[in-house]
């Protein structure tokens, strides 16, 4: 019999909201955080807009000299990991500027994903290079950039001495961040492990590179709050965003034992790659509808025990109509009778930490009773055929919600939550 694996405390750090609370609030009301790129000179780019953090302050969170020795990436997961770990009550008392966690440190763990790694500390870092000689470069830029840094940071802030892990599998990270932690603990290795994913690169070295792609949004950059479509059949490409979503995963044994609140069960997980293309998805949806299947199986659910999907979703002329098949591969009929949305419509796509963000907004989905919509869908694809949660919040009850994302490469990585009883 496996081990029941609960979640007891998540934290946000994304572009519409700072606070699990901000966040809920914002996919309630449907509102967008894209907006007009601020963290670089956009002359020159077709592409001018992102989801960016707004109002982050690490040191409301983070200890001015920790921080000031992390990549922003880091800062998010970080301080989305304090919001996490505060709700699930297992921090210690502040001591010498940190706060540890409670219990054993050794069965305490931290599988993070991330996508890219510190792209502003490159941008940087590069261009002191090539301006003024490699003696002028950041003396910290190797440990700022490298991507398991984030993970790093957390076990030392609050003292996780059991394994610390990054997942690194593009989109699919944070997802596939989870899916390693729920056999961590699974397996006995672990009591507690802080997961989910992370990201933070709004450069213009990666809106370059993406819109040399041709993947990114460029027809409604004076519009913004209208440009991520997922699911119309007039969506143009992704918007990126940023941000980090992350969770406090226990036994159900460990968590009843400290009296814990229990937010939800984390049921299942399934992975896949589809060997197909480094970009491009299988158009079959077979590879991402396996990871469903495995999901859904992991969790011991049929089909039509799950009420919503938050959709990978990123507004991609073949991401939205290959996703659709991939829903009807694993669900069935009840693909049609599914609550299906995308919240990247709001966010934009968080790469790592879209999966961390999007778990999390089952989780809330599960608890609050709603339906996030997908904002901007006024000319549905007729390839796109499935109940998308047009434009507005819809209320109801959702006993269980999975939440897949796609990677680069061909990964493919679900997550499944369910109501705890």
């Amino acid at each position: 019999m496996k081990t029941k694996v609960v979640v007891t405390g998540i934290g946000v750090i994304s572009p519409i909201g700072n606070t699990v609370e901000e966040f809920k609030q914002s996919l309630i009301a449907g509102k967008s955080g894209i907006g007009k790129i601020t963290q670089f000179d956009t002359t020159g780019f077709d592409v001018t807009i992102a989801g960016e953090v707004k109002d982050f302050d690490p040191s409301q969170w983070i200890d001015k000299k920790d921080y000031r020795k992390m990549a922003r990436f880091t800062q998010f997961a970080v301080a989305a990991a304090a919001q996490a770990l505060g709700q699930a009550d297992l921090l210690e008392d502040a001591e010498e500027g940190r706060r540890r966690i409670k219990g054993d440190p050794n069965k305490a763990g931290v599988v993070l994903g991330n996508g890219i790694g510190g792209f502003d500390v490159v941008t940087e870092s590069f261009r002191k290079l090539f301006d003024n000689g490699p003696k002028r470069m950041l003396p910290l830029t190797v440990p700022l950039m490298i991507n398991n840094e984030a993970a790093g940071n957390v076990s030392m802030v609050f003292g996780l001495r059991g394994p610390a892990y990054t997942q690194v599998t593009a989109c699919a990270s944070g997802a596939d961040a989870l899916g390693q932690a729920l056999d961590l603990i699974r397996s006995g290795r672990c009591d507690v492990v802080v997961s989910g994913g992370t990201e933070a690169c709004i450069t213009a070295f990666s809106i370059g590179g993406f819109q040399m792609l041709k993947a990114l949004s460029t027809k409604r950059c004076d519009t913004p709050e209208k440009a991520c479509r997922p699911f119309d059949a007039d969506r143009d490409g992704f918007i990126l965003g940023e941000g980090a979503g992350i969770l406090v995963l226990e036994t159900e044994e460990h968590a009843k034992a400290r009296g814990a609140t229990i937010l939800a069960e984390f049921a299942g997980y399934g992975g896949s790659a589809d060997a197909y293309h480094i970009t491009a998805p299988d158009p079959s949806g077979e590879g991402g509808g396996t990871a469903m299947k495995y999901a859904l199986a992991d969790a011991g659910l049929k089909p039509e025990e799950v009420q919503y999907y938050n959709a990978h979703g990123t507004a991609t002329e073949i991401n939205d109509a290959t996703e659709t098949k991939m829903l009807k591969y694993a669900f069935g009929d009840h693909a049609y009778k599914l609550k299906v949305s995308s919240t990247k419509s709001m966010t934009g796509h968080c790469v790592a930490g879209g999966g961390g963000l999007e778990a999390i907004a089952c989780i809330l989905a599960i608890r609050e009773g709603f339906f996030p919509p997908t904002i901007n869908l006024e000319t549905p694809d007729p390839a796109c055929d499935l109940d998308y949660v047009p434009n507005k919040v819809q209320y109801g009850t959702v006993n269980a919600a999975a939440s897949g994302n796609l990677g680069f490469g061909g990964h493919n990585g679900v997550v499944v939550f369910r109501k705890y009883n």
